[in-house]
């Protein structure tokens, strides 16, 4: 932790200081996790401020709603990078923190100066991330990348039409960005660890492709692992057509009929013991899994026989894994992530009431709190932290003047 860190926050990364050089989703995903488990994170943005900002819904504008879902917990300072005086003012930000992590892409922050081996001189134990499209040792070094085209250069919309859509299709989340974000969440954890050891900083890369080719090829690999190969790519109980939630007679269920004994407990259950249960095709996993379309083609068949009340009932007494299948606005109520504080209802100073969510891990020693300050509108902390760098407000001044820098309203001037 770097000696000036001041930070009152909980949590198991208390004392840590994080320049948050990241935009859209990936980096701030990855930096509000940081900032749950304790580090203070400063924010800088351009004076457009965040593309996220921008997205609505929104009560008021650069507030909007995916905006406030990842960057709960920081502290916003507007930057003009272009401006001599505003990378000025960044470097001697970076030279306070203990961290530095971006999105932006490697070379044009090579250009501002703002590139690892250029921080090393200043800061040497500086943790310097950088979260890009591509492992910088490639040929595609330099592309842009952005959640939709890596999941498209990784093969997931390819499995969505095996799986049995129509045509190629994403997955309707970001699912790139947040997989790279945890990425970057360990990366910078594990960083950590290595400097309190040597005392050392280094440089630490974390590129969505390679990151994503990991997720997918973990699973689906499958006989292309071998040379020769032993079969085609694809995980086949993962591809079915037919796992999906269960239609019942009235509604949906999601059921998970896994292992020898949840089969046997379930045929139990519904008197299929001497029947289905004698069948060949269901008696061991390997035999499922070679048949995995016909097993789960006859389980839809049979969950269409019940309720969803009444398969649940079943199904729970026979201790076989299932769970509603729930909308987003289902889990706004949700029990379990209203009970353990999961979710919360909480009121930000200009945005209003708001449903947010906590940090969902548990900790025995160094709880992470649970309450995060609220995500900052555009440049709120722009002359504290100025300060906390140590300019005098006279500079802080220049600055502005200048356009180095800008600040955002007070909060006394934005209604709820």
């Amino acid at each position: 932790m770097t000696q000036q860190a001041n930070s009152t926050r909980g949590g198991p990364l208390s004392g840590v200081r994080v320049l948050d050089m990241t935009s859209v989703i990936m980096g701030p995903y990855a930096t509000q996790i940081l900032a749950e488990l304790g580090a203070e994170v400063i924010k800088l943005e351009s004076p457009d401020g965040d593309n996220m900002r921008h997205v609505g819904p929104m009560n008021n504008p650069g507030m909007g709603h995916i905006f406030l879902h990842t960057n709960a917990g920081k502290r916003s300072i507007v930057l003009d990078l272009k401006h001599e005086r505003g990378r000025e003012a960044a470097l001697r930000l970076a030279e306070r923190c203990d961290v530095l992590i971006s999105n932006v892409r490697p070379r044009a922050m090579a250009r501002l100066g703002l590139d690892y081996e250029a921080l090393r001189e200043r800061h040497p134990q500086l943790i310097h991330v950088s979260c890009c499209g591509f492992d910088q040792d490639g040929p595609d070094a330099a592309r842009p990348a952005y959640d939709d085209l890596i999941q498209g250069a990784t093969g997931l919309p390819w499995l969505m039409q095996q799986y049995g859509a129509p045509e190629p299709t994403y997955v309707p989340t970001t699912i790139s960005d947040r997989v790279t974000g945890l990425h970057a969440v360990y990366a910078v954890t594990a960083a950590l660890y290595a400097r309190s050891r040597t005392g050392e900083g280094q440089a630490v890369v974390v590129p969505m492709f390679e990151a994503m080719s990991q997720f997918i090829l973990g699973d689906h690999m499958a006989g292309s692992t071998f040379d020769p190969p032993l079969g085609t790519p694809g995980y086949a109980r993962l591809l079915t057509p037919h796992r999906k939630p269960y239609a019942t007679e009235d509604g949906w269920l999601c059921v998970l009929i896994y292992n020898d004994k949840h089969w046997r407990s379930f045929f139990a259950a519904i008197g299929e013991s001497d029947g289905l249960g004698a069948d060949p095709r269901f008696a061991t996993h390997g035999a499922r899994a070679a048949h995995i379309d016909a097993v789960y083609a006859e389980v839809a068949r049979i969950m269409r026989t019940r309720s969803t009340a009444a398969w649940r009932a079943l199904l729970d007494a026979a201790d076989v894994p299932n769970m509603p299948m729930n909308s987003p606005a289902d889990l706004l109520s949700n029990p379990q992530l209203r009970t353990t504080g999961f979710l919360r209802d909480a009121v930000h100073p200009t945005e209003g009431p708001m449903h947010v969510m906590a940090h969902p891990t548990r900790w025995s020693r160094t709880p992470p709190e649970r309450e995060s300050a609220p995500a900052p509108r555009l440049g709120e902390h722009t002359v504290a932290l100025l300060r906390e760098a140590g300019y005098s407000q006279a500079a802080v001044d220049e600055l502005l003047a200048s356009g180095a820098c800008a600040a955002g309203p007070s909060e006394a001037t934005l209604d709820p």
